[in-house]
């Protein structure tokens, strides 16, 4: 798939995935960056980027940021947040950033199993001793808020398919091997802490709607169909006085780029 698709399914509704659905990634985003150890000075890419939030919060440590994403309309969003950094609409495989120019890169279930071309890319830019984590989506079915996930499966056999070929990296020694085969010194798998939250179950169904995996089960059942699978699978989570909140099971690794520091 080219990339100048992933606006129809990511774009179509950039506002509400900002506003209502990315600030969930916000706990994952923050540990990450420490991690890192993102601070003044640091020059990060985040690749991937969305609409620019975790750009944002790495600014708010001091770091200078870069971005790109497929997405025209979701960099609008982060161009709005971040107008001082360089944010680019193109292919992560092919960002166009000089090589060796980054401390950190990032890529927020961004790069996958799928895309080794854009880990090569991330080998690239970095500078020697720099690093780059990626963080992707552990066991679903394991996981106590893995339910609120479940309207996804209403696309085709062969897109649910393609989408569990994406978060492979879960499985035992491939993210390693990933990484390795690029050239990279991969960590140890950890944990990311992740949790969705809403106010109520709309938002909750006006959040999960403007992802691009819902765009592919809206595409298949229709938007009311995709509407009452969010009603029902929200049901378990539904306490009165309290916020809809469900923990999801997250990975994180990182890699080197051998070589002293520049």
């Amino acid at each position: 798939m080219s990339w100048r698709m992933v606006d129809e399914g990511w774009g179509r509704r950039a506002v509400d995935f900002a506003a209502l659905m990315e600030p969930a990634a916000v706990r994952e985003y923050i540990s990450v960056h420490q991690r890192l150890g993102v601070s003044a000075g640091t020059r990060l890419l985040d690749m991937a980027c969305g609409a620019g939030l975790a750009i944002e919060l790495a600014r708010v440590a001091g770091a200078d940021c870069a971005g790109i994403d497929a997405s025209a309309r979701l960099v609008e969003v982060a161009r709005l947040r971040n107008p001082d950094s360089d944010i680019r609409i193109g292919d992560m495989a092919e960002s166009g950033f000089c090589a060796g120019s980054f401390d950190a890169v990032t890529s927020f279930r961004g790069i996958w199993g799928t895309t080794p071309e854009a880990i090569r890319e991330v080998h690239r830019v970095l500078r020697p001793g720099g690093q780059v984590a990626l963080t992707f989506w552990g066991d679903m079915a394991a996981s106590p808020g893995g339910r609120l996930l479940a309207p996804f499966r209403l696309a085709t056999e062969a897109q649910v398919a393609h989408q569990s070929d994406m978060v492979g990296l879960k499985r035992e020694g491939l993210a390693s091997k990933f990484l390795s085969n690029a050239g990279l010194e991969p960590s140890e798998l950890f944990g990311v802490p992740f949790v969705l939250e809403f106010a109520d179950a709309e938002h909750y169904a006006r959040a999960l709607a403007a992802t691009g995996p819902a765009y592919e089960a809206i595409q298949t059942a229709g938007e009311d169909a995709f509407h009452t699978a969010c009603l029902q699978a929200v049901q378990p989570f539904l306490r009165d006085g309290l916020p809809i909140r469900g923990e999801i099971s997250l990975f994180g690794v990182i890699g080197r780029k051998p070589g002293p520091p520049g």
